[in-house]
């Protein structure tokens, strides 16, 4: 009887420690939905920082929507005809930026881009 207890408890232990050891190696090489996912992002992340000061808000609009309504805010001690806007992007509505415009006289999409902030995540709005 307690040999019996003995190889039981033996038994289970190489098949607890067995598992402990299996799920690491298992786990280091990542399958291929995340490599996926990790070139998915690479990509993302690469079109949003084609946008640069200098350009226009086409150029933004062709990477980045608005997101709902068109939210823009003049800045406090910014010469006049800065604005600010909130873009998110067309890939994913969870990457977000924040552009600085020159207003031109024609306004519209012919403003220009003084300022861009670095790629961030947020949640919706609508969320």
């Amino acid at each position: 009887m307690i040999r019996r207890f003995f190889v039981l408890l033996l038994l289970s232990t190489i098949v607890i420690g067995g598992s402990a050891f299996v799920r690491p190696l298992q786990s280091a090489s990542p399958g291929p939905c995340t490599q996926d996912h990790a070139a998915w992002l690479k990509q993302v992340l690469e079109r949003m920082e084609t946008v640069k000061p200098g350009m226009t808000r086409w150029d933004v609009l062709q990477v980045f929507r608005t997101e709902g309504a068109r939210q823009t805010f003049r800045m406090e001690g910014a010469p006049s005809g800065v604005l600010r806007e909130t873009f998110v992007s067309q890939d994913c509505p969870y990457f977000k930026i924040v552009v600085e415009f020159q207003t031109t006289f024609g306004g519209g999409n012919q403003d220009v881009i003084v300022k861009v902030s670095k790629p961030y995540v947020q949640f919706s709005s609508a969320n």
